[in-house]
């Protein structure tokens, strides 16, 4: 039998791609509503997995260019409005 202690342990592996391109599957067989209720919890657990893990991604990456934009002494450079006219 799988160890199910960590399910979905896996995922802390995944691309941000890859864990966005496997929730969205995961949510469109959810919206069919054809699917087992065994097997819907299941895959709502991995999308809940997913959704955290994408989650996590995208605030390390938006500190990251957080970074890149500030000085050494933590100034901002170059920064521009987002919305230009």
């Amino acid at each position: 039998m799988t160890d199910t202690a960590q399910p979905n342990a896996d995922v802390a592996a995944l691309s941000f791609e890859k864990a966005l391109a496997e929730l969205e599957t995961i949510v469109a067989k959810l919206e069919r509503g054809d699917v087992p209720l065994e097997e819907s919890i299941t895959a709502y657990e991995r999308g809940e997995a997913l959704k955290a893990h994408c989650s996590r991604l995208l605030t390390a990456a938006e500190a990251r260019v957080d970074k890149i934009r500030l000085s050494a002494d933590g100034a901002p450079v170059g920064a521009e409005p987002l919305d230009v006219d």
